[in-house]
């Protein structure tokens, strides 16, 4: 379909839906022309798709049927660029987006956030968007991706296994992007033995206790997975166990010296970033 006719059939099917919601709400554009603006902020985008960020769907419109009860954040700042007001640090909405981190699992797209906030380091407040790969081939090749179509930095965070992979991404970094290779294991590695002792006592709680000598092995996903084998429970499950590890985050102390090595490196990347 021709761009102008994909434009044109979004405006015509928006605005009829708009209007009669919305009882003809003046379209000022004035929304329009801030998503526009906020899309070249952020990407490297052709002509082809200014053209159909150039639309007049009535935005105005729309906002005015918002509830302001339980809207997405998106939505929220939708909203307040009809104002001009700043909110993402008031409400914590995470956009405009500023920064994103790339990571190979889920564990860390759980965490990193809760670490960074008990350091004073708010990701949605900051702007910081964080999206798992799904293993270390998969960050390369998003990588690769990103770096031609962001035009804000990344934080890539990859396991002590993937020198290979680093090295691979290394040239295809830009100036303001930064790259981290753990200094050991993967990121469950990395995690406090008392954080994840406390996360497990509590979880069996009185039907089986853990202690750190069970931790047989260097790896710790090795580790929790025999040890929820040999208590008969459930396959472990990194995301599910990452989600109680989080619920027993509650101090500073409850992060190693390498977590917040890389909380302080994203903390400096933003900083350099904004000046």
């Amino acid at each position: 379909m021709e761009y102008l006719q994909l434009r044109e059939f979004a405006e015509n099917i928006l605005n009829m839906s708009i209007n009669e919601l919305s009882r003809n709400v003046k379209n000022t554009l004035r929304i329009n022309e801030k998503l526009k603006e906020y899309e070249n902020k952020i990407f490297n985008l052709n002509e082809e798709i200014n053209y159909l960020l150039n639309n007049k769907i009535n935005y105005d419109g729309f906002i005015s049927i918002l509830n302001d009860e339980d809207l997405p954040n998106n939505l929220i700042w939708l909203k307040s660029l009809a104002t001009d007001k700043q909110i993402r640090e008031e409400k914590a909405i995470k956009f405009p987006i500023e920064k994103v981190v790339i990571t190979e699992g889920i564990t860390e797209e759980i965490l990193l956030p809760v670490f960074a906030e008990h350091l004073g380091f708010d990701f949605n407040k900051k702007g910081i968007q964080v999206i798992s790969a799904g293993g270390k081939n998969q960050v390369v090749k998003l990588v690769y991706t990103l770096a031609e179509q962001l035009k804000i930095p990344m934080f890539v965070l990859l396991d002590n296994d993937a020198q290979a992979n680093y090295d691979q991404i290394l040239p295809k970094l830009r100036n303001f992007d930064k790259i981290h290779l753990l200094s050991h294991g993967e990121f469950e590695d990395i995690l406090p033995k008392e954080l994840i002792l406390k996360t497990l006592n509590d979880y069996f709680k009185n039907l089986n206790h853990i202690e750190e000598k069970e931790f047989e092995d260097e790896r710790m996903v090795k580790n929790l997975e025999e040890i929820f084998k040999r208590k008969g429970f459930h396959e472990f499950k990194k995301a599910e166990f990452a989600q109680l590890v989080k619920a027993h985050i509650s101090t500073e102390d409850d992060l190693t010296e390498e977590i917040k090595s890389i909380i302080n490196e994203l903390r400096m990347l933003t900083s350099s970033a904004s000046q």
